[in-house]
């Protein structure tokens, strides 16, 4: 049986597997947790020109979390030493910035996480770096609309594998396949936290959404099969047949009526590289 807590502003925050159910002291707090991710995510298209190095894009999460009275979440996480996981083509999610450039036709997903007054801003976003094939493109795309299609049927009573299933349904509606071994999951003032958002499921089964839920929606769809593997540096997960792989990532709210998301664009470029 699923359990809730409620948490109250004062309330010391630790994982112990029931779904926190947060007031409007904690929405608060991760809009502006929100928008600095957003804000960071906005900034960096201008950067996804081949040549520029992941460890580049990296420095310049930093320097703008820092900017922004924040500090990256990921910086000493469980060992991790960057700002950010900068995943460029097969690699699913976890990619470690580095001395790599950025080639024409690369796609290129940039997850931050800005930790802003005890607040986690959790966003990523696929970027297109110069001349991409069609077919990437399109990859891209519906991956965004599966994202949103999973926030847009996220809303008190309906249940995570509604969710799933609007996702899982549309990026499978396209021939592509879902990963399975990673999976959105409760976020505020701790990083993970219950429960875990799965990207493909069967309707009206898993926990019922209520009013004060936050969690993060983050779907990675690949061109090919769903099977990905971790390289031996323990982070990199990539898919095992080298096809392409996109993810987007919003933070949201379950409200009284709907969702809230916390880490939407604030200027319109949420998918710039997408002209129809």
């Amino acid at each position: 049986m699923t359990q809730y807590q409620t948490i109250a502003a004062s309330d010391a925050v630790t994982r112990t597997g029931a779904i926190k159910l947060y007031g409007p002291e904690g929405f608060a707090g991760m809009r502006r947790a929100g928008r600095l991710a957003a804000e960071i995510l906005d900034a960096l298209g201008a950067h996804m020109v081949p040549g520029v190095t992941t460890e580049e894009i990296d420095r310049i999460v930093y320097d703008m979390t820092i900017a922004g009275g924040a500090v990256p979440a990921t910086l000493g996480y469980r060992g991790y030493t960057h700002s950010s996981c900068i995943s460029v083509n097969h690699v699913v999610c976890h990619g470690i910035p580095g001395a790599k450039t950025l080639k024409d036709g690369d796609i290129v997903n940039v997850d931050v996480t800005p930790l802003l007054d005890g607040w986690h801003g959790d966003s990523n976003r696929t970027y297109l770096c110069g001349t991409v094939p069609l077919k990437a493109k399109r990859l891209v795309e519906v991956t965004y609309e599966c994202l949103m299609r999973g926030i847009a049927v996220a809303k008190p009573g309906a249940r995570l594998g509604d969710i799933g299933h609007a996702i899982q349904t549309h990026a499978e509606g396209h021939r592509y396949g879902v990963v399975r071994d990673f999976c959105g999951h409760g976020v505020g003032r701790l990083f993970h936290d219950a429960p875990e958002v799965v990207h493909v499921g069967r309707p009206g089964t898993g926990p019922e959404l209520k009013p004060g839920m936050i969690f993060t929606i983050e779907p990675m769809i690949n061109i090919g099969r769903p099977d990905v593997k971790v390289l031996d540096d323990g982070w990199t997960a990539v898919t095992r047949d080298r096809s392409l792989s996109a993810q987007f990532e919003h933070s949201i709210g379950i409200t009284d009526d709907g969702a809230e998301i916390f880490t939407g664009s604030l200027n319109g470029t949420e998918i710039p590289h997408l002209p129809r």
